[in-house]
């Protein structure tokens, strides 16, 4: 039997990971939209509808460390140039437990379609819904697999002064189930806001994303300062 993708994060999102023997897992994409790479300990799982034995071949002939073939920037391109797909980073995968109680900010529920981060979200999230503070937005979406993932942004003239924690911390409140976030290694300051937050990193992740979807930019996903 098959596992699927969405088994697998829901079992990491309890603590209980894929076995770290250095081997990638081929699982079916949950759906047409996502196909990528998720890199835990010491085991990859690629989410493809691409024949699994192409996947293992092209990471055989690869010359590097086995342990880190899936995100080798030359599997990476064969993966894209064999999807049509494309990329802009490799992020830092974190999980969030749901909390209990209101969230710890007033917050205002954006009901408007066309705004600019509901519109940013919808465009790699389903069921989106997004709420303002003062400073900053939070949005909410399920992603790959049909995960929980979040997302905020903070206006320039209030960052550094914790909003983006408290935001990613009221996202937890508002969530019934674990809450994903991807955060490029390099935003370190959003990084140090979720981890503050109660988030914990479980592995690194690339997505594919197809032209017709293509993926937000930095700025879009995962900004907290």
């Amino acid at each position: 039997m098959v596992q699927s993708l969405r088994n697998i994060l829901d079992a990491a999102a309890r603590g209980v990971f894929p076995p770290p023997d250095g081997k990638a897992t081929v699982v079916p994409q949950h759906s047409p939209r996502d196909a990528g790479v998720i890199a835990f300990t010491a085991h990859s799982v690629v989410f493809t509808d691409e024949d699994p034995r192409w996947v293992r071949q092209t990471l055989r002939s690869l010359r590097c460390d086995a342990l880190a073939a899936t995100m080798n920037a030359r599997f990476l391109a064969a993966f894209m140039d064999r999807t049509g797909r494309t990329t802009d980073t490799i992020d830092a995968l974190l999980v969030g437990a749901p909390l209990p109680g209101e969230p710890p900010l007033a917050l205002e529920e954006i009901t408007d379609p066309g705004h600019s981060r509901v519109a940013c979200a919808r465009r790699r999230r389903d069921g989106v819904r997004a709420w303002a503070a003062e400073g900053g937005v939070l949005a909410l979406g399920r992603g790959v697999a049909g995960r929980l993932e979040v997302s905020v942004e903070v206006d320039e003239d209030v960052r550094q002064q914790g909003l983006g924690r408290r935001l990613v911390t009221a996202a937890r409140h508002l969530a019934d189930e674990p809450l994903w976030a991807q955060i490029a290694p390099g935003n370190a300051r959003s990084l140090r806001a979720f981890q503050a937050a109660g988030y914990v990193p479980v592995g690194a992740e690339a997505l594919l994303a197809t032209p017709e979807a293509e993926r937000p930019s930095a700025e879009d996903a995962g900004v907290a300062q």
